[in-house]
Order: C-alpha cells, then sequence, then structure tokens
C-alpha cells in the first residue's frame, strides 16, 4: 500500500519540470545578457577607444 501510493505521487515529478524550465529561462536570460553586453559595448565603448589612442 505504501509503495502504490509513492509510485502514484506525482508532486516530484511536477517540482523536478518546474526546476528544469527555471533553469532553462535562466541560461536564455544568460545567453541574451552577454549578448547584449557584447554589443552594447562595442558600439559604445570601440569609438571611444579609438578616439583616446
Amino acid at each position: 500500500m505504501l509503495v502504490i501510493r509513492f509510485l502514484r505521487d506525482t508532486k516530484a515529478a511536477t517540482a523536478m519540470e518546474y526546476s528544469l524550465i527555471g533553469g532553462l529561462i535562466a541560461v536564455v536570460i544568460v545567453a541574451a545578457l552577454t549578448a547584449v553586453g557584447t554589443s552594447i559595448q562595442a558600439k559604445f565603448f570601440g569609438p571611444i577607444a579609438g578616439n583616446l589612442n
């Protein structure tokens, strides 16, 4: 009876799914911020560094 109740419990599976989704969202956010940061750095600091030389 205890084994059957354990096998039917889906709370752990749901928590695992949510944690995986959260992890994937975090990876996408980090990748997007890295790309935007590189673009902004090239756009603004490139000309400034070129004019300082």
